[in-house]
């Protein structure tokens, strides 16, 4: 049965790239994120290219918003100082 195509409405808000412009414009960018500890990770979240590892935030966050921000933070930094 063939899937039904989603598809984004013209100028429909796209309310995580507001709140997370950083992490958005590095996942559409060709980067990636990974959130969630897996053995061998001590971090909670973590900015990748193809390089390797360009940010990786710290084991705990009180809150899952405060570790995305962390990571939009450590993002926005990395790209500030290597363009």
């Amino acid at each position: 049965m063939p899937q039904a195509k989603k598809s984004k409405q013209p100028n429909q808000p796209d309310e995580f790239a507001d709140k997370y412009p950083n992490i958005a414009d590095w996942v559409l960018g060709g980067g990636w994120i990974e959130i969630g500890q897996t053995e061998g990770t001590r971090s909670l979240v973590r900015a990748l290219d193809e390089g390797g590892l360009v940010f990786e935030g710290k084991s705990k966050y009180p809150t899952l918003d405060e570790a995305l921000r962390a990571l939009d933070n450590g993002i926005a930094q990395w790209t500030e100082q290597h363009g």
